[in-house]
């Protein structure tokens, strides 16, 4: 991944995460009527609201979210949205749509006015992906190298593989689509953390360039075709196509030939019948060749995007156009199913289900973990 993209990738994470909650419509906040009745509120979250979220505001449970002195145009936003439908879960749905909009805005206010809730010990410190992924990798490094670059023939360098393309791959040799048994022994305890995270550890080393017993110069301009999705020189901008610079020439012989038999893809297998040996060998050496790069930061990745995303979600300053949560000291299982939900269009907000599609369970985890275990304010 070019520096480029990776600065484009992290801005739509931060932006993804900025927007996070917010409604579709930017005057949905408080209705354009100002604050409610705060007593008022008192009084419908003893009745409705104590049994999860207490007339303190603290989630009672793992997954139930803390509202004391969460912003009020999201609180009142929120529950339009689960009155709406465009939020997934009954029991609030039901209750939020028997308030009106005074009675919805009075609540938000009641608990946006409260003193806010401490961190928990439930809300674990964060393992960054990089470092729980180093520690995974030491398995693979009998045959990949400790920095993911292998010295034996045959044997695929890790280095700077785009890391979606690296998980699916691990996932083809536990399901038998990759033919590769001492690999299908290794895998077969990760968990899926586990392999996102060696991904992004593998993802973040620089490749080291392979000697080819091919012809590089002969293999450069049969890879017109390969170019479109694996990227100028076999280094593409998309996590989920995997880097071919300074990828084994050897490995990448026995894979391309693979497509013509057992391996699966469309296009790949519309595009290989047309190759001959000698020139499957010789886009082989070429790419050997080619200097590779890491496709990430992973050192920096969570680091990064919560810079960015403190700029709406950590601070008091509220948008007034915008219904954005506040994200400090939230509870952490509760912020994980909600980013997941966005991912999995599971909240009906296309363009927060587009930007957060690259997120990986072990990125989220590490999110929500960074912002409840900060103070809230």
């Amino acid at each position: 991944m070019s520096r480029l993209a990776m600065k484009r990738l992290v801005l739509c994470i931060a932006l993804s995460l900025a927007l996070a909650g917010c409604s579709d419509n930017e005057g949905a906040g408080t209705g354009g009527q100002g604050r409610g009745d705060a007593n008022a509120g008192k009084a419908l979250a003893e009745q409705q609201c104590k049994g999860c979220h207490g007339v303190d505001g603290k989630g009672i449970g793992p997954a139930i979210p803390n509202l004391a002195a969460q912003r009020e145009r999201y609180l009142f936003a929120a529950l339009k949205e689960y009155a709406g439908g465009q939020r997934s879960h009954a029991a609030l749905r039901d209750m939020a749509m028997t308030l009106g909009d005074r009675e919805a805005r009075n609540v938000a206010t009641y608990y946006a006015g409260l003193t806010p809730i401490a961190p928990t010990a439930t809300n674990a410190p964060m393992v960054s992906p990089f470092d729980r992924g180093k520690s995974v990798a030491e398995a693979c490094t009998p045959c990949h190298g400790l920095d993911g670059n292998s010295k034996t023939p045959g044997t695929p360098n890790l280095a700077g593989q785009q890391p979606r393309y690296f998980v699916t791959a691990l996932q083809e040799y536990l399901t038998g689509a990759r033919n590769m048994a001492p690999m299908h022994g290794l895998i077969r305890d990760m968990s899926r953390r586990d392999m996102e995270s060696v991904a992004i550890y593998f993802a973040s080393q620089t490749p080291a360039a392979r000697p080819a017993s091919g012809n590089p110069t002969a293999g450069e301009p049969l890879t017109a075709l390969c170019g479109g999705c694996h990227g100028a020189h076999g280094v593409g901008d998309d996590a989920a196509i995997p880097t071919l610079a300074s990828q084994d020439p050897e490995y990448l012989v026995r894979s391309i030939k693979a497509y013509r038999t057992s391996r699966k893809h469309p296009e790949m297998q519309r595009a290989v019948p047309s190759l001959k040996d000698p020139d499957i060998e010789s886009i082989a050496a070429y790419y050997a060749v080619q200097k590779g790069r890491p496709a990430l930061d992973g050192q920096r990745l969570i680091e990064d995007i919560t810079e960015r995303c403190d700029r709406c979600h950590a601070g008091n300053i509220e948008n007034p156009a915008l219904a954005i949560p506040k994200l400090n000291g939230q509870d952490r299982d509760y912020l994980v199913m909600a980013m997941r939900s966005y991912r999995d269009n599971k909240r009906q907000n296309s363009a927060m289900h587009l930007m957060s599609v690259p997120y990986s369970d072990t990125v989220i985890d590490s999110i929500a973990s960074v912002y409840a275990t900060r103070p809230a304010k």
